[in-house]
């Protein structure tokens, strides 16, 4: 029987309710343009003609040029967020940005490569840019005692709130491809993801109260912006919880999301048909769910890096899976052994990403949690280069491509190597080293 005490600490005030909706609302975004719908989409009608390979590195260039812009600019955003005390205003408008350029590039046309490229760029920048911001308001809407269960609450309800509308885009675009308007179909996809997006980001909004300004730091604009971002910088490299964190992290979130970029191509390799992708990416995050629930609840018991560590621990096992898996003697051990890793990745994924956050969370200063989570921003997004490289590299010299899946071990070693010895403490109980 659970007691009144376990309800309490899960049951989530109004605003806590309204900031895991936010995740609900723009995980749909992950999985339908950065995923599954938009990739497929530009291939096959906005690139029409254009050769596999020179697409895919268009493809390429474009979530790169998008993710560099917005990660050398993160810190200096979250700065002029924290100093002018509109961390709520700046999240609106880079998801209003975001979820427009979404429902713009329904508007694009067959063979025009290059703005259906700008506004998925565009709209790339406005989804990552609000997370700075949503990720930053975790210190704004609760207590440091519950922000390692808000954060997972959260992974959760992007997972279940983004097969909710998965699935009725599905139904679209199975129907739409018999009957040859699957491109159609495709575009009232990005219109839903677009307006999902908008819609369950109200609450938040509505609810997040603007802090009074003796709450804020003081700003005289993009100068003090400037000196507040310095500062920072200063203060994370004289912090040493916080500096080996970042590159703990920098390392083992490498390898999260290689294994995320590594799971369709598996699946290609395999000989899966889209529709069978199709599902697997589905169950993932229906299993997703609960486990991240389960991440959070087990900081009861243990903590968070503990379970940060459990999560690395788990990503060992898939590691070895992957590089057992193109040695497997028949096609049915494979497709089994392909839903074993599935499955794993989705055991653990949104724990060590929920976790992360909040872990991180409890080592920055309040006031100052939108810069601090900009540069929070940088470490991930440069972080996935390392990973493909790092294959690639092994690959060229071994000429094993199971050798360049395990390669990846070595970003799990490290990462759990340097968290491993840091203490889990709040910002005001560590002095500055």
């Amino acid at each position: 029987m659970v007691s009144s005490k376990t309800r309490d600490r899960w049951r989530l005030s109004p605003l806590e309710r309204s900031w895991a909706l936010y995740d609900a609302a723009n995980s749909c975004y992950a999985l339908v343009l950065m995923t599954t719908v938009m990739p497929v989409f530009f291939k096959t009608y906005s690139a029409t003609g254009m050769p596999e390979t020179e697409a895919t590195a268009r493809w390429g260039f474009a979530n790169s040029a998008a993710s560099l812009l917005l990660a050398l600019s993160a810190p200096f955003l979250g700065a002029l967020a924290d100093c002018t005390n509109r961390k709520r205003e700046f999240l609106a408008a880079f998801m209003l940005f975001g979820a427009l350029m979404t429902a713009l590039i329904s508007g694009s046309q067959q063979g025009a490569w290059l703005p259906a490229l700008v506004l998925y760029g565009a709209s790339l920048i406005g989804f990552s840019g609000a997370n700075i911001f949503y990720d930053a308001m975790l210190l704004d809407v609760t207590k440091p005692e519950r922000m390692d269960r808000l954060s997972a609450i959260g992974f959760a309800f992007g997972y279940i709130g983004s097969v909710v509308p998965f699935i009725g885009i599905l139904f679209l675009l199975n129907w739409g491809a018999s009957r040859n308007m699957g491109a159609e179909m495709a575009k009232l996809a990005f219109v839903i993801t677009s307006v999902w997006w908008l819609a369950l980001s109200l609450p938040l909004l509505r609810r997040m109260p603007q802090a009074s300004r003796s709450d804020s730091v003081s700003c005289g604009g993009i100068t003090a912006a400037l000196s507040s971002l310095w500062r920072t910088v200063r203060e994370i490299l004289a912090r040493k919880e916080i500096l080996l964190f970042l590159a703990a992290y920098f390392f083992y979130i490498d390898g999260v999301d290689t294994v995320i970029q590594m799971a369709i191509p598996y699946g290609v390799d395999l000989g899966l048909k889209s529709g069978e992708l199709m599902i697997v990416i589905l169950v993932i995050q229906l299993v997703a769910f609960p486990c991240a629930l389960i991440y959070g609840r087990l900081t009861n018991r243990f903590s968070a890096k503990a379970m940060i560590l459990l999560g690395i621990a788990v990503y060992f096992v898939i590691i070895l899976a992957g590089y057992m898996l193109p040695v497997l003697p028949s096609y049915k051990l494979k497709l089994c052994a392909f839903w074993g890793i599935a499955l794993l990745v989705a055991s653990s994924q949104g724990g060590i990403q929920a976790l992360s956050r909040s872990f991180y969370a409890k080592l920055i200063p309040a006031e100052r949690a939108a810069e601090f989570f900009g540069v929070y921003n940088i470490f991930g997004k440069f972080a996935a280069i390392m990973g493909p490289f790092l294959m690639a590299v092994t690959i060229k010299f071994s000429g094993s491509s199971r050798l360049g899946i395990l390669s990846l071990a070595i970003l799990f070693a490290i990462g759990g190597l340097i968290l491993f010895p840091l203490r889990e403490t709040k910002y005001a109980e560590r002095p500055a080293s």
